[in-house]
């Protein structure tokens, strides 16, 4: 495989992931970080029947299970679906817990400020993030790298002791982070012009606390970069796909930034 775009610790390919991920030694992968297209008619996806959708997702799942190490974890990200005539959002992930074959550890909630306005339901503020692992008796877990330093009580104590860690909190299964956000007088700092774009912060705790340094990072639906940003800051390796070209190109415009500007 030849990469699209390589750089010290990083390497991007260009194609589907369903062709590419086979081409990856089995048990090479310590973490995969990723959100696939939600089929819901967004610019970058081709719809698919709701069945086809399911299939697709679980074809790729398994090459990336077989890809895994055996102490290796996937983070899986997707959004709501609309089901004609039984449901108006029914969160995606729910839909393939049959199809995959990971040992599910628990579902993170990303709650986020800004998003649709709705007049009829309750507006949406979140996603949904599930943590998987290979292995439940072996993964890992770097609690401490992504404690949360916004105690209420920091110097609290009980017989003698600090009720709580001095490098802060668990920050528990509802992370609140802002989307990146679009527009003239309110785009994020981050903004690219991929029209789903995660941010560094949410990215930046999965990688932190699901892999150690040196380990290698997989997201086999790269689009604007993200993923790759944050495992690079954190001292990891990382391996992208992404079918569109132009993507790609903003990835690896992000990455160029990152390695002049440091």
């Amino acid at each position: 495989m030849k990469p699209y775009y390589e750089a010290p610790g990083v390497r991007l390919y260009q194609g589907d992931c369903l062709e590419l991920l086979p081409q990856l030694d089995a048990g090479a992968i310590d973490l995969t970080v990723t959100s696939p297209p939600y089929n819901i008619g967004k610019e970058y996806e081709t719809p698919r029947d709701v069945d086809d959708y399911l299939n697709w997702c679980g074809q790729w799942i398994e090459g990336l299970h077989r890809a895994s190490k055996p102490d290796g974890a996937f983070w899986l990200n997707l959004g709501y679906l609309k089901i004609p005539g039984r449901a108006n959002a029914v969160p995606i992930p729910y839909l393939l817990w049959d199809r995959v074959p990971f040992y599910l550890m628990q579902e993170v909630v990303w709650n986020y400020g800004a998003g649709v306005a709705c007049k009829r339901s309750f507006s949406p503020r979140n996603e949904k993030f599930l943590w998987y692992v290979k292995d439940p008796e072996r993964y890992t877990f770097n609690l401490d790298d992504v404690r949360d330093p916004d105690v209420k009580y920091p110097n609290q104590k009980k017989n003698g002791k600090l009720k709580c860690n001095p490098l802060g909190k668990n920050p528990t299964d509802v992370w609140q982070f802002p989307k990146v956000t679009s527009g003239a007088n309110r785009s994020s700092v981050e903004r690219t012009a991929h029209p789903a774009q995660f941010p560094l912060a949410v990215i930046d705790r999965v990688i932190r606390a699901s892999s150690n340094p040196g380990d290698v990072v997989l997201d086999p639906f790269m689009g604007s970069g993200t993923t790759a940003l944050a495992a690079l800051r954190a001292g990891r390796q990382v391996i992208g796909f992404e079918l569109e070209p132009k993507y790609l190109d903003i990835a690896a415009s992000r990455i160029e930034n990152e390695r002049t500007s440091g």
